[in-house]
Formats: C-alpha cells, sequence, structure tokens
C-alpha cells in the first residue's frame, strides 16, 4: 500500500472524528449553559472548551479577551481560519477522501461527500443559528454513518487499518483533553463549596461530562449509584468496555498497528503496547493519589508521540 493513500485514509479519519468532538462539547456546553449559575461559571465552561482544543489564544487574538458563547460557537463551528473548526474538519476529510477516492467504496466516498455538501447548505441556510443542538445533533449522526460504512463495506486490508488508527488516536487524545480541562474546573474556587446548589450543580456538571461521551447511561449501569468524579474518571480512563475511554481507544491502536506492522515500526509497536499495559493494569485511586492532571499530560505526550512515530514509520505527510 502507498504510505501517501495510508496517510491520507489517517488524517480522514482524524478530522472526522474531531469534528464529533467539537460537536460534542458544544452541544454539551450549549445545553450546560442553560442551567441556572453564575457569569463566572459559565465563563469558565467557555473557556474551558477553548483550552481542550488549545485554542484560547487564537481565539483571543481574533476576537479579543472576552469569551462569549456567540463568539465561541462561530469560532468552533464555521470559522474557516480555525483548523479544529467543524467546518475545517470536514472540508479536510473530505479532500482527504477526495485524494484517494481508488481506494474508497463508492459508499464510503458518497458518504463523505454528502457529508460535506450538506453542510455547505445548512450553513447558508441559517440552520445553525435556528437550532445548534440539532445541529450538532447532525453532525454526530454524519460521523457515526461514516464509520458504519467504512465497517460495512471496506475491505479490511491496510486502507482499512489505518483509517481506524487515525479514528482512536484522534479519540483517547480529546477524551484526555477533556477530563483534564473538567476535572481542573471542579477543583476551582467556583465549584469547592459544599451548598446543596453546588452539589446540584456538580451532578449536572459530570453528568454533562459524561453525556458528551455518550457515557451517561453507560455509567448508571456499570455503577448504579450517585456520579462520583472517581468513578467518572475510572469510566473514562480504565474501562476497556467503554467504547470512548483511553483504554478501548489504545486497544483498538495495538490492534490496528499490530496488522499492519512492518520492519520499521517495531519500537512503535512497543511504545503503543507499553500505553495499552499502563493503563490495562492501572487502578484508579493511584493515578489519583499522584495527580490526575500529571497522569492525563504524560498521557497526552505519549499519545502524540505514537502520532508522530506512526507517521516517521508509514505515513508520506501530505497537505491536509
Amino acid at each position: 500500500m502507498l504510505s501517501r493513500t495510508a496517510d491520507h485514509l489517517f488524517w480522514m479519519s482524524r478530522y472526522t472524528e474531531r469534528a464529533e468532538n467539537t460537536a460534542r462539547m458544544l452541544d454539551v456546553n450549549y445545553q450546560t449553559s442553560m442551567l441556572p449559575q453564575s457569569a463566572e461559571v459559565a465563563q469558565v465552561g467557555w473557556e474551558g472548551l477553548l483550552t481542550i482544543s488549545e485554542l484560547l489564544p487564537t481565539y483571543s487574538a481574533k476576537y479579543g479577551q472576552a469569551v462569549t458563547p456567540r463568539g465561541v460557537l462561530d469560532f468552533m463551528v464555521r470559522d474557516e481560519g480555525n483548523p479544529s473548526s467543524i467546518v475545517s474538519c470536514l472540508r479536510a476529510a473530505r479532500e482527504n477522501a477526495r485524494a484517494v477516492r481508488g481506494a474508497l467504496t463508492t459508499e464510503f466516498w458518497e458518504t463523505q461527500n454528502q457529508t460535506w455538501l450538506e453542510l455547505t447548505r445548512m450553513l447558508k441556510g441559517k440552520d445553525f443559528e435556528r437550532d445548534p443542538s440539532q445541529f450538532f445533533e447532525w453532525v454526530k449522526f454524519r460521523s457515526h454513518l461514516s464509520r458504519g460504512v467504512a465497517i460495512g463495506t471496506m475491505l479490511q486490508d491496510e486502507a482499512f487499518h489505518f483509517y481506524r488508527m487515525g479514528t482512536f488516536l484522534e479519540r483517547a487524545d480529546n477524551t484526555a483533553r477533556l477530563l483534564d480541562v473538567k476535572f481542573h474546573a471542579v477543583q476551582s474556587d467556583f465549584f469547592g463549596a459544599a451548598s446543596k446548589l453546588d452539589q446540584e450543580y456538580d451532578f449536572y456538571h459530570w453528568s454533562a461530562i459524561l453525556r458528551s461521551v455518550s457515557g451517561f447511561e453507560v455509567y448508571r449501569k456499570v455503577y448504579r449509584d450517585v456520579i462520583t468524579p472517581e468513578r467518572v474518571a475510572e469510566l473514562l480512563i480504565l474501562r476497556a468496555d467503554m467504547p470512548r475511554s483511553l483504554a478501548a481507544s489504545l486497544n483498538e491502536v495495538v490492534s490496528n498497528l499490530s496488522v499492519v506492522a512492518n520492519d520499521h515500526s517495531g519500537e512503535t509497536l512497543r511504545r503503543a503496547g507499553k500505553l495499552k499495559a499502563d493503563l490495562q493494569y492501572a487502578r484508579i485511586d493511584e493515578i489519583l493519589s499522584t495527580g490526575l492532571h500529571a497522569f492525563l499530560t504524560q498521557f497526552l505526550d505519549r499519545v502524540n508521540e505514537l502520532g508522530g512515530r506512526i507517521s516517521q514509520d508509514f505515513l508520506v505527510p501530505t497537505v491536509h
């Protein structure tokens, strides 16, 4: 398989997954912003969303220091100058798909292409402004459809495995960022008091985090108890049966990487396997006692390094 083709497939899946993750976070933040809360708490939520994507400086340079809901939504949805906006991600996914049209099934290509065409129509027709939540649901649905069509129609050869690797590397990165920023916000002065109102807000806050990764019903099924930060962290870090957890994502990365391994990728596979094993045998009390932020920061560094090594071993970088 041509490494340039592998590169396009890898990044096509990453951009599609990134668009879905952005839609998930925006939708939950938009819904949460409607709850009774102080202006300071609302501000923390919108700033945190930009921090997750490391876009706060870029936003401030373009929109000024004031972080407003309308500004964040515009920046993260339709701003073509923001490479992580939904419109930028779905355009990049479509362009990468077009570059390897011959490696895709007709159904897969038509799904990617139709997503882009429909997105441009919706943005021009002001669908997003009329109902942001419905728009975000549409983005998530198109991402789910893309993955389903890929699994249901593609030959499970190297092309398929590079596509899957990109999806789960991006998912692991996003879940770790979400956890890091949201746990930091809860530890701030705005969330530390023990009043009944704060306790109620904590419930909605943790519920929102779980809903952003489609984990609310999963949490109830697994723990059958009140929502606590420790169990939220355990579910999204260590539970391999939770589809968007770090453990589940790394399991998929290692599985697909093992299939496409070559003579140059032994060290990359070893590092991926070690990261998978660290998650497999870790305990949440040990992670929390040594510091969740330190753990997640190190995890993100290792995931980014892994992505770089995969590019070095297999891919010819192209313009994305």
